[in-house]
This record gives C-alpha cells, structure tokens and sequence, in this order.
C-alpha cells in the first residue's frame, strides 16, 4: 500500500495559539450583500470562485488545527440557506499556526479562494476548497457553535459515487452534487461543516498516525470481528469515516476493529491525502473495547499438511519482533509444516551497503520460533539481485519457506539462483522441478523491481507437493476509493496481471506433465480474491483460490481505511481442491489490532495428499 506522510503525525488542537500569517483587525460586521460560505463552495466539487479574490466572508470559527503542513482554521455560516448540495463551511489556510482567534469566535475573511489537492494532482485526489492568504477580522466573541449535522446510515446513501457518469476525462468534479443519491457527494456536500457521529463502531484499528476509522452502518457488509467486508468493486462500503482529532495526540483512543465510540463525536469534515473524508473531532466520543482477542487455528493431525503464507513486514535483524512473529507461529498458527514467509530483508535491513544474504535473518526467527516452544525449523531461499526486487531500499526483501524437517522434507536440486529460472521435467512419469529452490522467470521484465517467486519442491508421507511462494506488485500509486476520477484507476494491477500470467503458465506445466500433481501458490497476492490478477493466476481450473470456502464475513487478511480486505491467498490445484480434503483458515492475528506486528494476517491450509 502507499507509504504515509509523516505530515499525519501532525497535533492538533482547539485552543486558540499564535501565528503571523493572519492579519487581525477589530472593525463592523460584514456588508449584507457579501459573498456567503455556500456560495463559495457551490453546488459541485470545484468553486465557482476558485483564483479569485472574496472579501467579508462571514461565519463562526469552528475548529483551528495549529500543527502540521496544513494550519488553519474551519469558519461556518450559522444562517444557511436551503440548498442541500452547498456546504456552508470552509478551510481558512493560513500556513503557519493561527493567531488572535478562537472557536466561537464570529469572524469575517477575506482571501483568494483556492482548490488544493491533497497529494498533489498526480494523486487524483479529490480538491478541497479553501480560503488562502486571508485577512481575518473578529467581529464577536463567545458565540453559539452552528449545530452539527448528523452523519448516521438514513443520511448516507448506499451508491458511492457517479461512475459512468463523469464528465470526458472521468472526473466528477464539474457534475452537481447529488447528495442524496451518492455518498461521495453526501460527504462533498458537507465538506468543511462540523458534523458529528454517534456510538459508532470502529473498522480500522487506530494507527501511528493517531487516526481509525468508523461506520455510520453497523450492517454494512459486517465481518465476523466488527470490521467491513471489502467484497467487490461495486460494494466500496460508504458507511466508513476516518476519525482523526483536534485534541491532544496523546489522548486519541487505541481502538481495535470491532470497538465502539459511544457518545457523540462531532467535528469539522475535513479531506485528507490518505483516507479522504475525514472527521477532525474536537468532541471524541469514549471507547467501548470489544475485547478483540487474537485467533488461534487448530493443530494439523498426522495425515494433514499445513501449509501457511505470512507476510512478516520488512523483518530483519535489528527489528524487536522477533519474538512475537515466533509466538504467532508456534501459538496462533500451530507450528505449520511449511511456511512461506513475505518480506524477509537481508541481513542489514535497510542499511544500503550492497549485502543480500538473510541467513542472519532467518537464523534469528528460527531461535525464537524454538525459544517460544515450537519446532526447529529448516529454510531454503535464494538471494536476490542487490537492489533489483523493489521494497524499502538497501533491504532486499525476498521470499523464504520455513519447514519443520520432523515432518517434511525439502528436495534439494542444485543452481537455482537470482537470475536463473527454474522449470518443469518429467521424471519416472513425475513433474519435477529443474532448480529446488529456483525462481519463476527471473529475468521477464513482468519481476522489473519486484519479488520474484520462489518456486520448491516437497515431500510429505511419500507425495511431492509443489510450493509457489509469491509477493506481487504492491498497489502503491492506484487512486483511492475517493477519488475524483470514478471509477478510480488501478494502474498497478496490470503488472500484476503480467506476473499473474506466468505463476499460471508454470502451474500449467506441471499439470501438463503430471496431471495430478499437488500444487500450491500461496503469498502476498496484493489484490482481492474478486480481482482480475485473481482470475488470471487461477487460469482455466488450474488452480483456485481456497479463501473462497471461508464464509464473506471471513475472508480477510489485512484492513485498509475501514475495510477488511483479502490480499494474501493460497491457491491450490484441482488434485487438493477436489481429491482431498482441505481446510482453510485466515488467522486474525495483526490486521485488526493497534499494536499490530505486521499489517498482514497470516493464512493457513491443512490438507490430506
């Protein structure tokens, strides 16, 4: 997923506090035939007034955010008028940190009206309308907050926003508002405006960043811990609202999914880089803890294989969770057979001196693994190209299998390496593998800056099983959900779509040489178990992704702005999905948790070859 700016580290508050960028005057109030907050913001997403100057612009400040790259303060229209497409509130930018006001205070401005795109117009991002290098004058003080306007699921409709009805270029921003027909619009409606929910239900744990998310609809596609369910394309769950506060950092709530917000939580609706829409709250509501505990899959019996994939976010040396990774493992997972494990660095981490080897890495977790009582595992894995598989720079990431020799072992063919690819032979009627460990294609430009997949071959009870270990292009630079351009672009699917075709096409090969064969692949797919990249790597039956056996309320690895989402898979051949019994489990370990260890829910297999 995209990185996020450490600007949302950014303290805020309600106090009144110092600033030179604002020129504050004592004087009348504004003339009667000034220009009003609605008609500013107008009736569609970019103002009518936008470059050009206003001036007396009345309303009464509601909230001031004193920290970060975007200082200022919100001002609302206590007299609206009747028209539900036009916001009566607006941002005052003012740069550095506000001086000489205070919320209650009944204000006139007047500045160049401007439409920022938070992230910069390549992020396609939305717009927020805004009043920029304003002279502000303090009419009264002490005055009545304008009510605030309710966010609950009668407000907010259930399409999100005019796909298919865009202007040339896909954008939505010159359409009229229709707030009571799309949530989008709903929300742009209401931009600026203090809002307020109530005994909302949290559905994204909160962050580094102090921020979580809610839903105004607690029926909304509800998982089975209390988050939403990201089913479809079509279903972006509109009932979710990013919380961040106008308080003290310090105070902000440590939520976990399926926690609630009692009480009312009211503040200025403001859009943001990374989430959109969001509630500044200067009133936040008390959290209600769910009590969320962390999943345990069962044991595997004797005749059953487990295999699991385990995204374990830039693991190396230095890091300080190598105990918890180890506890999951043996604890919540149950010591699986074989693991594949996501994003193992060298053996320096991100430290950019040219090192690629991980044994360090991969010793460390296994110690721990032993220390918190669980097998001693081996590993295979193989080296990548300095700086050629994309991640954190310097850090090399890669894939490995862990496998509890005690239980499985690994077939050992010699000269697989980063630039090597492996292939498929026949063997006494057999498909086996060239290179054991070896890498799919290494050298196809659909790997440029990507992890390569990481192909093995295993023996359990007499049976091969072939391992597939796969990290796929990440989704960093696709327009979010609320986007102006609807439906937003996935512009990183189509390498996705490219490594997809050849994890397929290798399948197929050895299908083709033995058609019966136990395949398996398995990782950090980076898209959903609906998606195009999913279709293609399940190809015409040769394999099939086995979260689908999971009720929709459980099919989930990881939460991304207030849904729970499938990125990590394991898909199996028509031998196992067919022949054999199989059992699957999305472990929820991290995904819905503040003090996550990896953003990643681990999945695991249990199968009879």
């Amino acid at each position: 997923m995209p990185s996020k700016s450490s600007a949302r580290l950014a303290a805020l508050t309600v106090a009144a506090v110092c600033s030179t960028a604002s020129t504050i005057v004592l004087t009348t109030p504004a003339h009667a035939d000034s220009v009003r907050i609605h008609d500013i913001q107008g009736s569609t997403r970019i103002s009518p007034y936008a470059g050009k100057q206003v001036t007396d612009v009345t309303g009464i400040v509601t909230g001031i955010r004193t920290y970060g790259s975007s200082r200022g303060f919100w001002i609302q229209d206590p007299t609206p008028d009747a028209d539900p497409a036009t916001s009566e509130g607006v941002f005052v930018f003012t740069s550095s940190t506000p001086k000489g006001v205070a919320v209650g205070d009944s204000v006139t401005v007047s500045g160049t009206v401007s439409e920022y795109v938070p992230g910069g117009t390549a992020s396609g991002n939305q717009s927020l309308t805004e009043i920029t290098k304003p002279t502000t004058t303090v009419v009264s003080s002490g005055n009545r907050l304008p009510a605030a306007t309710t966010v609950d699921a009668r407000s907010v409709p259930a399409a999100y926003a005019p796909a298919g009805d865009t202007t040339a270029n896909g954008s939505v921003n010159a359409l009229p508002l229709k707030p009571s027909k799309y949530a989008l619009d709903h929300y742009e409606a209401l931009e600026g405006m203090t809002v307020r929910v109530t005994d909302t239900r949290v559905v994204g744990a909160t962050d580094p960043y102090t921020e979580l998310w809610v839903t105004v609809k607690p029926h909304e596609n509800r998982s089975r811990n209390g988050g939403t369910v990201y089913g479809s394309y079509d279903a972006q769950n509109t009932g979710r609202l990013q919380i961040q506060s106008l308080g003290s950092t310090a105070d902000f709530p440590k939520a976990n999914v399926g926690d609630t917000l009692t009480g009312t939580t009211a503040g200025p609706l403001d859009y943001n880089q990374f989430g959109g829409y969001t509630l500044v709250a200067s009133e936040l509501g008390t959290l209600k803890s769910a009590d969320l505990k962390r999943e345990t899959t069962r044991k595997q019996r004797s005749s059953e294989l487990a295999v699991a994939t385990y995204n374990v976010e830039n693991l190396d040396p230095t890091d300080d969770t190598f105990a918890a990774h180890a506890s999951a493992i043996v604890n919540n997972l149950e010591s699986p057979d074989i693991v594949s494990l996501e994003e193992i660095q060298d053996n320096n981490g991100a430290k950019n001196d040219g090192t690629v080897a991980a044994d360090q890495t991969m010793t460390k977790l296994i110690d721990a693994i032993v220390a918190a009582g669980g097998p001693a595992y081996d590993w295979r894995s193989i080296d990548p190209a300095d700086k050629a598989d994309g991640g954190e720079p310097g850090g090399n990431i890669r894939q490995a299998f862990l496998f509890n020799p005690d239980r499985v072992s690994f077939t050992d063919r010699a000269g697989g390496d980063a630039t090597t690819a492996t292939g498929v032979t026949k063997i006494r009627g057999k498909a086996h593998l060239t290179l054991s460990p070896g890498r799919i294609a290494p050298a196809d430009e659909a790997w440029q800056n990507s992890r390569k997949p990481l192909a093995g071959e295993f023996l359990f009870r007499g049976r091969t099983v072939f391992v597939i270990a796969n990290h796929f292009n990440s989704k960093g630079g696709d327009q979010g959900l609320t986007s102006q351009y609807q439906p937003p672009a996935r512009s990183s699917e189509t390498q996705r779509h490219q490594q997809a075709t050849l994890v397929n096409a290798f399948v197929k090969d050895i299908l083709d040489t033995q058609k019966n064969a136990d395949v398996i692949a398995l990782g950090d797919i980076n898209d959903f178990e609906f998606s195009r990249t999913t279709s293609i790597l399940e190809g015409r039956g040769e394999l099939w992704s086995a979260i689908k056996s999971l009720p929709r309320s459980e099919r989930y690895s990881y939460v991304y702005q207030g849904n729970s989402q499938v990125l990590d898979q394991i898909l199996i051949s028509p031998s196992i999905r067919r022949d054999c019994d199989f059992e699957y489990d999305s472990v929820h370990v991290n995904a819905e948790f503040n003090d996550q260890i990896s953003d990643h829910d681990p999945q695991v297999l249990r199968f009879r070859p």
